[in-house]
């Protein structure tokens, strides 16, 4: 096997690490409940919340110290504290110790995306890169969806603690192979990152996520819930203003204008929220409405990551050859109609061939190419030295986006009777839906994306302003 594939092999095991924890504890949410009693589904839902939110705000600042001191170095110090959390998580003997270890899982995590797609991007030739970048990133789209599967086989055999505990079996192997292949890299110019404005995201993210989730209990007009809302606006806020000022920011705005980076962006931001939440929307169907085992609902929802595994190669073999607007506009409508054949066809009566598995295989095959084309569109046209904190500002959209599509799940989904139940699944799966459709939408404004800028070297912590034919065509 080439070099470039061990390399690919390797780093695509901790981003699998990594983003498999971002949906695994769903499935064990029945059993984690059982465990402490009397806890809402809502104060649950920061069990999720919290790792995103992190990993959101952590992701560029752990990018920007990974070029400064060593992509290798941030690398394994990232499996360290991930997989020292994971143990954390899974002797804990109360929610907030759950909450807290799954936010020191996600600095982990946020230390070892980054670096690897540091790593990974210059062992390949330009003309191979929109591969080697949809591969990587469709890892971790493909880890997300096969969370809920192998989390309900693991809490089957041993509890929800076990889904935890796995990551020792994962990450541990693949230190051994990544000694000798990864190459440290750095460079020792570059900026510190921008600690306040990380800190103004996550209080911002969190404030809003806060003020969606506990809006039913506490009342929509209450002056807590317009408070956290105004809170989230105030930091929110303030984190664009100091991003425009720092010298190393965690969102470099000057990115956005290039088209391609920009477009990207904002389809993945409404397609990762339509996507983290069918996720979760699906386990609670199987084990609520249909009345699924964790092991069976685990197994019903399969061939969904099955369908995404298969389908991300071939979006970033056709992203190479036709671009990603042509792989991704479609991916994003098979998404939006697998939500919605839920939506029409499901019945409070079990029917998995008939209504279940066709939808769930036509959204998992729109996942694999969606992530394919929107994860390699928003670096392809950056310069070099921007791969790094392109990828970062990536996937922290995305989990912002993840935050706020389970925030509103959990508030569309309430306290459902018996009765009401399949109506109130129904209206979430619509509203899934409608956020593949805007994924593609925004896709059509990708234009024909070329990487021909990709090695270009700008001076270290400067603000990027490249040419205006930088900009897609």
């Amino acid at each position: 096997m080439a070099r470039r594939w061990q390399v690919l092999l390797v780093t695509a095991v901790a981003v699998f690490m990594t983003f498999l924890d971002v949906t695994i504890v769903n499935i064990a949410f029945p059993d984690i409940q059982a465990s402490f009693p009397g806890t809402s589904l809502g104060r649950l839902s920061w069990i999720l919340s919290a790792y995103s939110i992190v990993f959101a705000a952590a992701l560029v600042p752990a990018g920007r110290l990974a070029d400064r001191f060593g992509r290798r170095r941030f690398f394994f110090l990232g499996v360290l504290v991930f997989l020292a959390a994971s143990v954390i998580c899974g002797t804990a003997g109360s929610v907030e110790m759950l909450v807290a270890g799954r936010g020191v899982q996600a600095l982990g995590g946020a230390m070892l995306v980054p670096a690897s797609l540091g790593l990974l991007l210059p062992e390949f030739p330009l003309e191979r890169r929109a591969t080697a970048t949809a591969l990587w990133g469709a890892t971790g789209a493909v880890a997300a969806a096969a969370g809920p599967s192998l989390g309900g086989v693991l809490v089957d055999w041993q509890g929800w603690r076990a889904v935890f505990f796995v990551n020792l079996l994962i990450g541990l192997p693949a230190l051994i192979p990544a000694r000798r292949l990864l190459r440290e890299s750095r460079d020792p110019q570059a900026l510190f990152p921008d600690g306040v404005g990380a800190a103004l995201l996550a209080a911002g993210v969190a404030a809003l996520a806060l003020a969606i989730v506990e809006g039913p209990q506490w009342h929509w007009g209450s002056a807590r819930i317009e408070g956290a809302f105004a809170a989230a606006a105030v930091l929110l806020a303030a984190f664009v203003w100091r991003s425009s000022r720092h010298r190393a920011p965690v969102v470099e705005l000057s990115l956005f204008r290039v088209r391609s980076f920009a477009v990207a962006n904002v389809a993945s931001y409404v397609f990762a929220s339509g996507f983290f939440a069918l996720l979760l929307c699906n386990v609670l169907f199987l084990t609520g409405v249909w009345h699924y085992s964790t092991l069976r609902a685990g197994v019903a929802l399969t061939p969904g990551p099955l369908m995404a595994a298969v389908a991300a190669p071939v979006g970033g073999r056709l992203s190479d050859r036709f671009g990603q607007r042509v792989v991704g506009v479609p991916g994003a409508l098979l998404f939006g109609t697998g939500a919605l054949l839920f939506a029409l066809e499901t019945t409070v009566q079990p029917s998995y061939v008939a209504d279940f598995l066709p939808a769930n295989m036509l959204g998992g095959a729109g996942i694999g190419l969606t992530f394919a084309a929107f994860g390699s569109a928003a670096v392809a046209e950056l310069p070099r030295n921007r791969y790094a904190t392109g990828g970062a500002i990536n996937n922290c959209i995305r989990q912002i986006g993840a935050v706020l599509g389970i925030s509103t799940l959990i508030v569309l989904l309430g306290t459902p009777t018996p009765e009401t139940a399949l109506h109130v699944f129904h209206r979430a799966w619509a509203l899934i839906a409608l956020t593949g459709a805007v994924a593609a939408l925004a896709g059509l404004f990708l234009g024909r994306v070329h990487a021909r800028y990709a090695d270009d070297e700008q001076p270290t912590g400067a603000v990027v302003r490249l040419p205006a034919g930088a900009r897609v065509r």
